[in-house]
This record gives C-alpha cells, structure tokens and sequence, in this order.
C-alpha cells in the first residue's frame, strides 16, 4: 500500500484542480480530496507512486502557472548568453535607432548600452524604439539596470524584497525620446521595464497591455535540484504604484490580430492587406497615404525651375512631377508594422518639436 505524505497531498491537490469542474457536486462543491485520490489508487493500474508525483507536480505548477514555476539549473536565474538579450538592433530613416530585447537578464543594460553605442557611432539619432514585445525575464534588478541607461539622476526605480533600486546620478544618459512596444506577451521583467520607463517621464509605452506577470517571487530548493518559484507580492514602482495583475496598460494602444504582429514582428515591412489600427488615435500616419514613413513625392516645378532643373538633369514624370535622372533613387520600404510605425511617427514628431525649441 502506498504511504501518505506530501506526494499523496500534492497528487489530491492536482486531482482537485485537474478535476474540479467535472467533479463539482450539486451544491457547486468540490468532491472529497480522499475519495478521489482513492479512486485513482485503487482503479488506475499500473501507475506507480512516483509516476502519482510526476503527474502531481506537473498539474500544481500548469494549473497555478505563472505564479508557480519550476526553474532547473539548466538555465540559472540571472544568467544570459548577450546575444539572446538584445536579439536585433538597427536605424530606421536614419535617426531613430531600434533595439528588440528578448530577455530581461542579467547584462542586458551592457548590451543595449553596447547597441546604442554602435547605432550613435554612425547616425544622429533622434529617438530610440525599445521592443519589449514578446520578452520575458526573471531579472528586475536587470530591469533597472536597463532602465537606468535612460535617466540621469538619482531616483527610486523599483521596491523589491532586496529593498528600493535606483537610478544614478551621471551625465552620460541617453537623453533621447523613448518608445516602448508591448503586447499581451511582455511579461515579468519585461513589464516592470515598461512601467519605469514610463514612471520616470522617460519615454511612452505603446501597444497592447502585457501580461500582468510582474510579482516579487521566492524559490525554494527542491530535492531533485530543481526550485519552485512561487509569487509572493505585487511588484512596487518607485512613485509607490503597485503594478497590476491585469499588466501594464499602454499610454497609445495598438490593436492589432496576433497571427499579424508575429508577421510584422519577424518583417516589419511586410504588406498583410489592410495594415492594424490604433484603437482610440486611428490609423499611424506612417500607414496612411503619403504617411511621415514614406519617401516624399517631389513637388510640381513652375516653368522657370523646369528650365532649370532640365539643365540639371531633371525629367517629368507622368503627372509633371519633376524627377532627377542622375540622381533618382528608389522609395525607401514603408514600415508597414502597425506598432512600430507608430513609434517612428510620435519619435520623429517629438524630435521636430524639439529641434523647433532649441
């Protein structure tokens, strides 16, 4: 007969949770833990107790994921090869500069501060896109870290068990307008990223509402060397806002269908028919007919400029717009990723505005 302990426990509790909904008696209650763990004892044949366990454990941490999580020493917490942290990085239109993370981790403020580095080193950049969609991470001191690159004084950032992270003081932070792109699967670190870029008045967050998975967990040693991760506290921003289980809420929404967002996030030049909208704003600019992220039409030329510019080397083309035939080069590719469009237009709208103040 098979001894009670916590693996009884846990395979009662997995039962209650597998089964619950079908199990459910008249009175909306849920069946006797012990007469369905006994059930199973007795009628399932062959099952092993430590084949019990396995299925116990694996329907506890499914059914209470992601509050519950087993972590291996296959992947240590806090530890990342760079290259899956800052997965692409590149200049659009030659003055906002990109950066998609792909985890929160330890090294990723070294990484984007070494991404930035090599955008800046050969561009006047006038604003910096952050994609945060479908990033995860377990790291919120990497979290601030990153966040951190960003501002320039001293400041709380984020409350953990550890106690209040802070930004520094300096005088090398990248002062340019932000913009953070998430979506439904920006989670844990990931979120808390967002929200304290926002926090800080360091740049705005566009996209969908992420997760709703950034909490102050604790792990707990178990004896096959794996360790369950459990949630124990809602995440605290340095204004003292609570970060929601509901997930971070973006200041511009985009709404567009997930199958599309992972074609624009893999090609943001792909042309899926009729391009996402923003809900509550309309369409991006950049997505509209002769949008901000298209190569400008010359204007139409008066006669004196016609004689000229035919000197020059100018010809019409079929509506009498003036064209260069030495120096005609092709449209540039229109962003056609709903989100990012977005963020180019507010960046370069931003920058525009302050070039207007300076």
């Amino acid at each position: 007969m098979m001894r009670f302990g916590i693996a009884t426990f846990a395979v009662g509790l997995w039962v209650f949770l597998e089964a619950s909904g079908p199990l459910l008696a008249d009175n909306n209650e849920p069946s006797d833990f012990q007469q369905v763990y006994n059930l199973i004892r007795e009628h399932a044949a062959g099952v092993s107790e430590a084949e019990l366990n396995r299925a116990a454990v694996k329907g506890l941490v499914s059914q209470l994921a992601p509050r519950v999580a087993l972590v291996t020493d296959d992947a240590p917490n806090g530890t990342s090869d760079a290259v899956d942290l800052v997965l692409k990085f590149n200049v659009y239109e030659g003055q906002i500069g990109y950066l998609r993370i792909g985890r929160v981790e330890q090294g990723l403020s070294k990484a984007v501060a070494d991404a930035y580095e090599k955008l800046g080193a050969t561009n006047k950049l006038k604003g910096v896109v952050l994609d945060l969609r479908y990033a995860g991470g377990d790291n919120y001191e990497a979290a601030a870290d990153t966040a951190d690159l960003f501002i320039s004084r001293k400041r709380p950032l984020i409350k953990l068990d550890s106690g209040v992270l802070q930004s520094r003081d300096k005088n090398d932070a990248i002062k340019l307008p932000v913009a953070v792109l998430v979506n439904h699967q920006t989670s844990k670190a990931a979120e808390a990223l967002a929200a304290m870029v926002r926090e800080t008045g360091t740049g705005l967050v566009l996209g969908n509402k992420t997760a709703g998975e950034a909490m102050i967990a604790q792990e707990f040693p178990l004896k096959a060397g794996e360790r369950l991760r459990i949630t124990t506290a809602p995440l605290e921003l340095g204004d003292g806002t609570r970060m929601s289980s509901d997930g971070v809420q973006p200041d511009i929404t985009v709404d567009v269908k997930p199958e599309d967002e992972r074609t624009y996030y893999a090609d943001a030049f792909k042309v899926i028919g009729r391009t996402g909208t923003v809900a509550g704003v309309g369409l991006s600019l950049t997505n509209q007919p002769g949008g901000t992220n298209r190569a400008a039409r010359r204007p139409r030329f008066n006669e004196a400029e016609l004689v000229r510019e035919r000197r020059e080397g100018i010809n019409l083309d079929a509506d009498g717009s003036a064209v260069n035939a030495r120096t005609n080069e092709p449209e540039l590719p229109v962003v056609h990723d709903p989100a990012l469009a977005r963020a180019l237009d507010l960046l370069k709208g931003l920058a525009v505005v302050r070039q207007s103040r300076s």
